[in-house]
């Protein structure tokens, strides 16, 4: 098991038809019911789009599951050839798969939510020592399916709904114990770019769609 994050961005006036062609691909249902991914779940804000899934088999590329919108995606330089889809880097999760069993839902999923939010360039680096320190020294426990993904000083947040609170069942990373007592103290509220409205933290964006492998859930009824 192993779950990926991806963002694009859609050129200038492309979002509507770009969404629409994502909507109509059967890339992303085909790859559930081959059993190669347990879930995928596509996002949009304004002309972002944000891509999560959980491979189940082996390492599949974005560009499989959404070959139908490069015409509608911009370029990304960085690499020799460029790219349309960047990975988004894992900053912080509560718990992680170790396999396909321990990855089952137990009970069904209501909600499948992504989040944006957008930290001060000078705070990310305080913004993965404490959430590395409290994710790998398990100071407190938190959403089993909750993940916190970057690039530059964007973050991009997953989530499901209800959530599910449990021990995790990788080992600890760290055996250190520097995680404030009271996480309030690592004053988080400094970390984060304020929205034009006064809002910190993060906002919840646009699902384009989100699926389930049902096959995985059904055997674990």
């Amino acid at each position: 098991m192993k779950r990926m994050i991806f963002r694009a961005q859609f050129k200038s006036g492309q979002e509507d038809v770009g969404i629409q062609s994502l909507k109509k691909s059967p890339q992303a249902t085909k790859l559930i019911d081959q059993g190669e991914l347990m879930t995928i779940a596509a996002f949009s804000w304004m002309n972002h789009l944000f891509l999560y899934y959980e491979c189940m088999v082996r390492d599949i590329e974005p560009e499989e599951i959404m070959g139908a919108l490069s015409p509608y995606l911009m370029d990304w330089p960085g690499n020799t050839e460029c790219r349309k889809w960047i990975p988004m880097i894992d900053v912080f999760h509560f718990n992680e798969p170790v396999s396909y069993e321990h990855w089952l839902r137990k009970d069904s999923v209501e909600l499948r939510i992504g989040r944006v939010a957008h930290l001060k360039p000078e705070m990310m680096s305080s913004y993965i020592y404490y959430h590395y320190q409290l994710q790998e020294e398990r100071a407190f426990l938190g959403d089993k399916y909750e993940i916190i993904a970057m690039h530059e000083n964007l973050l991009f947040g997953y989530q499901e709904s209800p959530k599910v609170i449990e021990e995790p069942v990788a080992p600890k990373r760290l055996t250190t114990s520097g995680t404030p007592v009271d996480w309030n103290d690592s004053r988080m509220d400094l970390h984060f770019q304020p929205w034009e409205d006064g809002h910190l933290y993060f906002k919840q964006i646009d699902q384009i769609f989100a699926y389930y492998s049902e096959v995985g859930f059904k055997r674990n009824m």
